[in-house]
């Protein structure tokens, strides 16, 4: 077996061999800890007929670990100055593919088909750059991609947003819609001295396992969305208050916004923070009517 790429000695021999600089607009932070790499790959639990997607893959050290442990691996770099470093890392790895691409523009659904024909089990493996993990989650969901679920290491504050349940301080629109799509779990907490160069904050992996359907059921997804980002627009004010000021002609519409309340058995004064996923699908599609 070769030897890892995640180690500091080899690591920086990577990087000084090419004169590799880090750019802090890409939020690179490499990995340097070959047991915590392979920890996150356990949590992807793959087998060898599985197909792996990777983002960010840097020098190529999460990289290598899926490719040893899945089928087919297909990785998105958007700096192309990694991709002759990748192209030397990879050499053992045949079964790995990297695509020098932004995962935002490119079309995933296109690179499975061409890739991974054949495969049923498709996994999304990624150690995501801090400033860009959102929209890159809810693409990966809202493309409706044939994957399994996604496990990846993120910053341990949104972590907690993500997996957060009602009532608590970190639970808001971002839970409900990732939520909506998954269910999600915080797996694992890696601390930042396992990465160069450091990041300031903690890291977290979190697993998200796509629901078979939706895991409430709406009239409208779109409106729904815009109903829980409203109510969380300011998280002192009651869900009346958000309501009323954020959904269009709210003001004009505030009778028809408390009737909808009180049909789906809501009180005015309670915060979005409250409201479970239920309540929120019952509440958007008493609203739905009124905002046509």
């Amino acid at each position: 077996m070769d030897k890892d790429i995640a180690t500091p000695i080899r690591t920086r021999a990577i990087l000084e061999k090419y004169g590799f600089s880090f750019k802090k607009s890409l939020g690179q932070n490499f990995l340097i800890d070959t047991n915590i790499l392979n920890r996150i790959v356990d949590h992807a639990e793959l087998t060898a007929e599985s197909g792996a997607i990777e983002i960010g893959p840097g020098i190529g050290a999460l990289t290598e670990q899926l490719a040893r442990r899945s089928k087919r691996v297909l990785a998105f770099e958007i700096d192309q100055r990694l991709l002759p470093i990748l192209e030397e890392t990879l050499s053992p790895y045949p079964n790995t593919k990297v695509i020098n691409e932004d995962i935002l523009k490119a079309d995933v659904q296109k690179a499975i088909e061409e890739e991974f024909a054949g495969l049923s089990d498709i996994m999304v493996v990624a150690n995501l750059p801090y400033y860009v993990t959102t929209p890159i989650i809810m693409k990966l969901l809202e493309d409706q991609l044939p994957i399994r679920g996604i496990v990846c290491m993120l910053q341990k504050e949104v972590a907690d947003r993500i997996a957060a349940k009602p009532g608590s301080k970190n639970y808001g629109s971002l839970s409900i819609a990732i939520q909506y799509y998954t269910k999600a779990e915080t797996v694992m907490i890696v601390p930042k001295t396992v990465f160069v160069p450091q990041p300031n904050v903690d890291s977290a992996v979190i697993r998200l396992t796509k629901l078979e359907e939706p895991a409430v059921i709406v009239k409208s997804e779109s409106f729904f969305f815009q109903v829980t980002r409203a109510s969380f627009a300011q998280r002192r004010k009651t869900i009346l208050n958000n309501l009323t000021n954020q959904l269009p002609n709210g003001k004009q519409r505030k009778e028809q916004i408390l009737e909808a309340l009180t049909e789906a058995a809501i009180e005015p004064g309670r915060r979005g923070e409250t409201l479970s996923l239920d309540e929120f699908a019952i509440l958007s599609d008493k609203l739905y009517p009124y905002f046509q």
